[in-house]
């Protein structure tokens, strides 16, 4: 359908827009944020978008290649689990068990919104939406007990 330049460009061009509809959301703490790349200061926790011709995903994943320390990060996320799904407001899909493109094992915890398109121009209000309400929650989520995590880890 596109070549690989024509599918860089318009990954590109809508990550751009994406960021440019996200621009003026402050933190919960009131700091300006980059969304695109959300700063959990924890090198094994990250946020994930993404969204493809099928679907629109939020991920929280945990990397690590210690699968000690995977596990315990997993098992305080499980320890969090109704504050946090209370928060994102719609229960996630818990997977102790996944592969990043990579092949590495990881943690995922996801949110998929179904039926969208990226390539689609009537499809990016919807997923952009998704996305930016799917940060605010998290992020709200994330102020209050990273201190939980960065005890774990530090």
């Amino acid at each position: 359908m596109y070549s690989k330049e024509e599918r860089k460009a318009i990954h590109t061009a809508y990550w751009n827009r994406f960021r440019s509809f996200v621009s003026s959301m402050r933190s919960s703490s009131g700091r300006k944020t980059n969304w695109l790349n959300y700063p959990t200061r924890l090198k094994e926790i990250h946020v994930r978008l993404d969204v493809n011709n099928q679907r629109a995903r939020f991920s929280v994943d945990i990397q690590s290649t210690d699968e000690g320390v995977r596990a315990l990060i997993w098992e305080q996320f499980l320890e969090l689990r109704k504050v946090f799904e209370k928060e994102m407001k719609t229960p996630g899909v818990w997977s102790a068990k996944e592969f990043n493109t990579a092949g590495q094992e990881i943690c995922s915890i996801y949110w998929d919104l179904n039926d969208v398109n990226m390539y689609e121009p009537k499809d990016e209000k919807k997923v952009f939406g998704f996305f930016r309400e799917r940060l605010k929650n998290f992020d709200r989520f994330y102020e209050e007990y990273n201190e939980i995590l960065f005890g774990l880890i530090n």
